[in-house]
């Protein structure tokens, strides 16, 4: 399972880093970005995917289903 979000959608409500910590981080920006490619990907996006590391799967499917922004976006392979 892989994950990207979409920054332009993205409303720093922070449910995603409460939800799957592991998986997300908020920046100082207020916006989320995946703790795999950290804030180092500027822009986000599908070209940002970022795997889910084993056993945070469940937590990213509820901070997608959670998201007020409805930015996080999950692609299974």
């Amino acid at each position: 399972m892989k994950v990207w979000i979409d920054q332009d959608l993205c409303t720093g409500d922070g449910l995603c880093v409460e939800i799957a910590p592991d998986v997300f981080v908020m920046d100082s920006d207020g916006l989320a970005y995946d703790a795999e490619g950290g804030v180092q990907l500027a822009a986000g996006g599908p070209a940002t995917l970022a795997s889910v590391p084993e056993g945070q799967e469940e937590a990213v499917i509820e901070a997608a289903e959670e998201c007020p922004g409805e930015c996080i976006f999950i692609e299974v392979e």
